[in-house]
């Protein structure tokens, strides 16, 4: 009796120990300290370089105030790192924020108005979502009204809408701001805890990829 008793247990512990293994294997896959990874890893725009993607919103004051940390680094970053800052769109709300940075793209005014659309949204509570209200924010940045109407409605910034609705979920992107490096590495606020550690985990991930890249 007390050897089938025995047998029992060590048929269970080795049953225990065979499934615990998969546990193991699958929490490994989940990423490390500070990011998580890309399932499936995606396509970046330059494979000898190492990119960076920023998903943000303008009407999210998480992005807004991780700002500063994203700019001071922006301007240090390793020549070999592509930079792209990518408006995420969850809602009708987003949509209309991200509608305006691709104008501003199309029309060459970004640079310019990239911070201000934040201060516009962020501290002026200005909604900035219709296209009359877009309209004059632009012309009060120099834009000709009907300039900012024919970006507004060419196919250029229809078609970066259209695949900006689905760049999230290829991403895995739950929210803003996030950080996707070589599209392999998933950053946010919720993994690194701070903005500063957003950075350091981002650095870390880009001098990672940067050493698996092969020599010219």
């Amino acid at each position: 009796m007390l050897n089938s008793i025995l047998s029992v247990f060590l048929l269970l512990a080795v049953s225990i120990a065979g499934h615990a293994a998969p546990k193991s294997e699958a929490a490994a896959d989940k990423g490390g300290e500070g990011y998580e990874l890309v399932s499936p890893p995606q396509p970046t725009s330059d494979p000898s370089k190492v990119e960076v993607i920023e998903f943000f919103w303008y009407g999210c004051p998480h992005c807004y105030h991780f700002e500063p940390d994203l700019n001071a680094w922006l301007k240090t970053k390793p020549d070999n790192v592509v930079f792209i800052r990518q408006p995420a769109v969850f809602n009708a709300h987003w949509a209309a924020h991200a509608k305006a940075f691709f104008t501003a793209e199309a029309l060459g005014v970004l640079d310019k108005m990239h911070a201000d659309f934040y201060d516009a949204i962020q501290n002026k509570k200005m909604a900035l979502e219709s296209e009359a209200d877009l309209a004059k924010f632009f012309a009060e940045h120099g834009v000709k009204e009907a300039d900012f109407h024919k970006a507004y409605k060419s196919f250029a910034v229809d078609t970066k809408m259209r695949q900006a609705e689905n760049m999230a979920a290829r991403y895995g992107v739950t929210g803003t701001p996030s950080l996707i490096v070589n599209g392999k590495y998933r950053v946010s606020g919720s993994q690194a805890k701070t903005f500063a550690n957003m950075i350091e985990v981002t650095k870390s991930l880009i001098a990672k990829e940067s050493t698996s890249k092969p020599a010219k």
